[in-house]
């Protein structure tokens, strides 16, 4: 009688890639904010209305989602200053 096989070891899952477009908070096209990392630096670049956004890039700002959320809390942050100047 002969040894049974062994298994092998299931396949590791690849990871899903992370976002690198988003919409953007100014005009509302989708897809139309691309995210680049380069150099340190983290810039968010509408291509419809020309808007961006850039800042160092960091730890926290590695993933692409980061950036965006950090862009869309800083327009809202402007909107309630520029809202509290009014009143």
């Amino acid at each position: 009688m002969g040894k049974r096989g062994s298994q092998k070891p299931a396949p590791k899952k690849k990871p899903k890639k992370l976002e690198t477009t988003f919409t953007c908070p100014f005009c509302q096209p989708s897809d139309g904010v691309d995210i680049d990392l380069k150099l340190r630096i983290a810039v968010a670049t509408c291509w419809a209305c020309e808007e961006t956004y850039a800042t160092k890039a960091h730890a926290l700002t590695e993933a692409p989602r980061r950036l965006y959320s950090e862009w869309i809390d800083e327009c809202e942050k402007a909107n309630q200053e520029d809202h509290m100047e009014i009143d």
